[in-house]
C-alpha cells in the first residue's frame, strides 16, 4: 500500500527535488525543519531525526544556508548553540516538495468509492490519535493557514 501511495506523482516530486539542486540528505533535512518534529533546531537534533552523523547533518545544513533556504541563529539563551530555521525560500520549497508528495495522495483519495473513503477515514482518525502523527498533521495545518 504505501508503495503504490508513496508512487503517485513521484515525478512531480522527483522534478521540484531534481530542479532545486539539493542532495537526498538536504531534502530530507529541509522537510524535516520544515514539519518541525521534536526538536531539530539543531544539528544534533537534525542528525538524531535524520539518522546520520552530526557531520553529515552539519554539511547537508551548510548547503541548505549556501543555497539561501535555511539560516542559523544565535540563541537568545545559549549564545554557543545556534539554532536551525529555514528561511522564507526554504519553506516555500519545502511546500512545493510536501504538496506534490500530497497531490499523489489526493488523486488516490478522488479515485476511492464514498465507502472505501468512509472506512478510510475511520482508519486515519484513529492513527490521528498518536502523538507524532498529530502533531505532524497539527503542524501541516499550520503552514496551510500561513
Amino acid at each position: 500500500m504505501m508503495l503504490f501511495l508513496f508512487g503517485g506523482r513521484a515525478d512531480e516530486v522527483i522534478r521540484v527535488i531534481d530542479e532545486s539542486g539539493l542532495t537526498f540528505i538536504q531534502m530530507k533535512a529541509l522537510v524535516i525543519l520544515e514539519t518541525a518534529v521534536g526538536d531539530v533546531s539543531t544539528v544534533t537534533g537534525l542528525s538524531e531525526a535524520l539518522g546520520v552523523s552530526a557531520a553529515s547533518a552539519s554539511r547537508a545544513v551548510n548547503g541548505l544556508v549556501k543555497k539561501g533556504l535555511a539560516s542559523r541563529i544565535e540563541d537568545a539563551e545559549d549564545r554557543r548553540v545556534r539554532r536551525l530555521t529555514l528561511t522564507a525560500k526554504g519553506n516555500a520549497l519545502a511546500d512545493r516538495i510536501i504538496s506534490s508528495r500530497m497531490a499523489g495522495l489526493e488523486e488516490f483519495a478522488a479515485s476511492l468509492s464514498p465507502t472505501e473513503r468512509k472506512r478510510l477515514d475511520s482508519a486515519l482518525a484513529v492513527l490521528l490519535q498518536r502523538e507524532e502523527i498529530a502533531e505532524i498533521y497539527r503542524n501541516h495545518e499550520r503552514r496551510l493557514r500561513r
